[in-house]
C-alpha cells in the first residue's frame, strides 16, 4: 500500500516546442532581425550616397517659375557649363574640340534622344548657344535647360 505521484504536465520530464513539433521538426518561426539589421544599413547607405550621384560640377543655376520635365526610365545625360567656361559631359571635363565626337559616341550608345544642360548663370548667352549647337551636332535634339525652381516668373514682371 504505497502512494503514488503523479507528475504535472505529462511527457516524462520533456519541454513541448512552441510550434508544437517533435524535438527533431525543423522550426516554423522566422527571425526576421538579422534582415531588418541589413535593410536599415542599406537605407543609410543609400540615403548618404544618393546626394553623391548628381553632376560632380559646381554651378550656380537660374531660377525660374518653370514645372519640371517628366522623368524617363533611362539616366539623364547632363552636360554643365561652369562659369570659367568648362564645360563637363556627366561628371568628365570635355575640350571644346572633342565636344561633338564625344557627343556623337554617346548618342549612338543612348536610346533616350534627351539631355540636360546645366549653365551657370553667369555664363554668356553665346557661351550656351554653342553648346547647344554642339550638342545638336551631336545627335541630341531633345535638350532640356535646367534651372532651379522659385524664381520669377512673367506675372512677377509688373
Amino acid at each position: 500500500m504505497g502512494a503514488a505521484t503523479i507528475k504535472s504536465g505529462g511527457g516524462g520530464g520533456r519541454r513541448r516546442r512552441r510550434g508544437g513539433g517533435s524535438a527533431g521538426a525543423p522550426m516554423s518561426e522566422i527571425n526576421v532581425t538579422p534582415f531588418v539589421d541589413v535593410m536599415l544599413v542599406l537605407l543609410i547607405i543609400f540615403m548618404v550616397a544618393a546626394p553623391l550621384l548628381t553632376s560632380g560640377v559646381e554651378i550656380e543655376l537660374p531660377e525660374t517659375a518653370a514645372n519640371p520635365l517628366p522623368e524617363s526610365d533611362e539616366p539623364p545625360l547632363t552636360i554643365a557649363i561652369a562659369a570659367d567656361g568648362r564645360v563637363s559631359l556627366g561628371s568628365d571635363e570635355v575640350p571644346r574640340a572633342e565636344l561633338v565626337a564625344r557627343l556623337t559616341a554617346v548618342a549612338g550608345e543612348r536610346d533616350d534622344a534627351r539631355v540636360f544642360l546645366r549653365a551657370d548663370r553667369g555664363v554668356p548667352y553665346g557661351e550656351v548657344m554653342v553648346v547647344m549647337g554642339a550638342l545638336n551636332a551631336g545627335g541630341f535634339r531633345d535638350i532640356g535647360l535646367v534651372t532651379d525652381t522659385g524664381g520669377p516668373g512673367l506675372e512677377d514682371d509688373g
